[in-house]
């Protein structure tokens, strides 16, 4: 009882602030989902369900006592964010390719992309796949295009020969498993062609919102100069297609990126222009204005500007949380209420929650939030401390500064833990450039979309041009500068979570209760600092395999296995190329005895373990026999006789990817995935 009276009077003192932690529950719910090693069945949703329905009776309790009400609130809220996730994972259930396939592949193109090799992609909805029946077809198919391919348009039904393969694991246990990311978009096999796409019919007007995508982004790239058409045509339709692999790097590297993403910084200036503009025209008119309430009719108008830019945009997570955010704004607007406040941004992360569940595990819901909280509270805060005589010149540059450094030490955290970079000049990037981005690149481009039904859109077209060349100067300045980047290595899974709820505490919560979210920081801090990195990686084909040096990690091949080496090398925080690893790798095999005859070969510091990759057929049938201590790796399936511990092809195609802990556990991808939905075991080729 005295504990529930320590919670009643800690809720007395939140009354009526309570409400940003209604989607914080609702995600703890999803992240008990996510993070089951097994697959919860209809006994298990009963159980929730119960629980749920004893959280319901707490809240008709008769005392009505504040502690009672809160928990029922709690266990119904975590309950109903569980469910959802189930819900949201059994909806968007679909065949997965079981073997690596090579044929004919027909579909309708849905999408075009660039991967991270800068290749340009394509992915296909109802897919015909050569002698396998339409239950076992995957729902889409991604596929890569060889170089100087000509791009289909959104609705053509085209066909090809490809190489498809499922969805992959993660390169390492814990690390990224894309077999999930693929599972919620319905992505059931990728994979790539080396023959030109024929088109089989062409489009037709059922995909009318991505047709209308495509033409406005072509449009655009037409009217404009190559180096500067991809990032208009990004930051209007989200088509990031055109964009070159080395601004891409540029921009990540001076922290601009963000500027791609369609998210709060271009919804609420295209929405703020709109707004400006049409108050504006009212007012020109003063005998119109004074008969009707210009401010309503602007925000109205703002309204369905933003409703359409969502629609053109694909509904991505960040540009769906920017829009609830201004359509709460300008409903607030309407309703004479205050536009922008902390109830305004747990509100629309409730929603994206609701109905994409699993964007609560990627970067840009968890950057996309972090950044527009602290910015609330921050500015919140600073309401009414601005001084009197302070010019608006300086206020505005005062502000652009302090939103730049605000947004990025709440989005560092998280950024470096998903990408494993920190960019050291990002705030002098975003001084330089942000201030471009609204004052000229959005209203330019409202102004393109307003002259283009008179066949003038190129006026505003060349105002974003100059705009843009700007901004990519500044990125490309700034990543040229000495120590513009920095690597950081991949944080244990507790980290995030606990940055989350330290973070959470210092902005929500009110009173000195909040001061404990500091010491919270500084332990996810000193868990991340502290956390050692696998003493050994083997990649989930027995391709590559890593060993951690002194110097870095060492790898038994100096090429192929990119995406894994790339990976590998992101998660260790280090800046060593694949060739420069395999050099490392040498330097141990030398040193070390041969084992068996084979030259590729190193002893584990930790455990004076051999470990032997094995590499080839003719390697893999020469070995016979091995040591009991000994640690044999191949792409090939093994059958040596004696007692060492083998990952070849046949284990590995269970296991995934494998690791060494500093403890000497070896880990799988297995165990830390367990059994879920979006886990499949892959047959051999077919």
């Amino acid at each position: 009882m005295r504990a529930l009276g320590i919670l009643d009077s800690l809720l007395q003192s939140q009354r009526g602030e309570l409400f940003p932690w209604v989607p914080v529950l609702f995600g703890t719910g999803i992240g008990f989902f996510f993070s089951l090693r097994f697959e919860p069945v209809a006994v298990h949703y009963f159980g929730l369900g119960g629980v749920a329905l004893g959280g319901a009776l707490l809240l008709r309790r008769g005392d009505r006592q504040d502690g009672l009400v809160f928990l029922g609130w709690a266990i119904v809220t975590i309950a109903l964010g569980f469910a959802a996730a189930g819900m949201r994972a059994h909806s968007v259930a679909a065949p997965v390719l079981s073997f690596r396939y090579y044929g004919p592949v027909e579909g309708r193109v849905i999408a075009i992309d660039r991967s991270a090799r800068d290749r340009l992609r394509i992915t296909l909805d109802q897919p015909v796949l050569d002698r396998l029946a339409a239950g076992a077809t995957p729902a889409r198919v991604r596929l890569s295009l060889p170089v100087g391919a000509a791009l289909p348009g959104i609705g053509d039904r085209v066909m090809t020969t490809a190489h498809l393969m499922p969805p992959q694991g993660p390169v390492e246990p814990h690390g990224f498993d894309f077999r999930r990311h693929a599972w919620f978009q319905r992505l059931g096999a990728v994979g790539y062609t080396r023959v030109p796409v024929l088109r089989v019919q062409p489009s037709r007007s059922d995909l009318p919102v991505q047709q209308l995508r495509q033409r406005i982004s072509d449009r655009i790239r037409d009217q404009m100069p190559k180096a500067t058409g991809g990032f208009a045509a990004a930051i209007t339709t989200g088509d990031r297609s055109a964009i070159p692999q080395v601004e891409l790097e540029a921009l990540r590297a001076s922290n601009l990126a963000h500027l791609l993403a369609i998210s709060g910084l271009h919804m609420g200036l295209l929405a703020g222009v709109v707004f400006g503009g049409l108050r504006l025209l009212m007012a020109l008119v003063p005998a119109y204005a004074q008969r009707v309430n210009a401010k309503k009719l602007a925000a109205v108008g703002a309204l369905l500007a933003a409703s359409a830019y969502l629609l053109l945009s694909g509904m991505q997570v960040a540009s769906t949380r920017a829009y609830v955010m201004v359509a709460m704004m300008l409903g607030a607007v309407l309703l004479d209420r205050r536009a922008l406040s902390l109830r305004a941004v747990a509100l629309a992360a409730l929603v994206i929650l609701a109905i994409r569940p699993e964007s609560l595990l990627g970067p840009g819901f968890q950057m996309s939030f972090a950044a527009t909280t602290a910015l609330v509270v921050v500015f919140g805060a600073l309401r009414d401390h601005v001084a009197p005589g302070c010019a608006r010149w300086l206020r505005m540059v005062g502000g652009v500064v302090l939103s730049s450094l605000v947004a990025g030490v709440a989005t560092a955290p998280f950024g470096a833990a998903h990408f494993n970079m920190l960019s050291h000049y990002g705030l002098l990037a975003n001084v330089l450039a942000v201030p471009v981005m609204g004052l000229l690149v959005v209203p330019a481009a409202v102004l393109a979309l307003c002259l283009a039904p008179v066949g003038a859109s190129g006026v505003g077209l060349a105002l974003m041009d100059l705009g843009i060349r700007w901004i990519l100067s500044v990125a490309n300045w700034v990543a040229g500068l000495e120590g513009a980047q920095g690597a950081v290595q991949m944080p244990p899974a507790v980290v995030l979570p606990l940055v989350a709820l330290g973070a959470l505490l210092l902005a929500l919560w009110r009173g000195r209760l909040r001061w404990v979210g500091l010491p919270v920081l500084l332990t996810a801090a000193g868990l991340w600092y502290g956390h050692p990195r696998p003493v050994v990686l083997i990649a989930p084909n027995g391709g590559l395999v890593g060993v951690m040096t002194a110097q870095g990690r060492a790898l038994s091949r100096a090429k192929g296995h990119g995406y894994a080496a790339e990976r590998w090398a992101e998660n260790d925080g280090s800046l060593l190329t694949q060739a420069e690893r395999a050099q490392l790798w040498q330097r141990i095999a030398v040193a070390a005895p041969s084992v068996a005859g084979k030259s590729v070969s190193a002893y584990l510091a930790l455990s004076d373990q051999p470990l032997i990759h094995v590499i080839g057929k003719a390697a893999a049938e020469a070995l016979s026999d091995c040591s009991a201590d000994a640690v044999l790796v191949s792409a090939i399936p093994l059958s040596p006789v004696g007692g060492c511990r083998v990952f070849d092809a046949d284990s590995l195609r269970t296991l995934g990817s494998v690791q060494l802990q500093p403890d000497g556990r070896w880990i799988s991808a297995s165990d830390v995935v367990g059994d879920r939905l979006w886990r499949h075991t892959p047959q051999r080729d077919r």
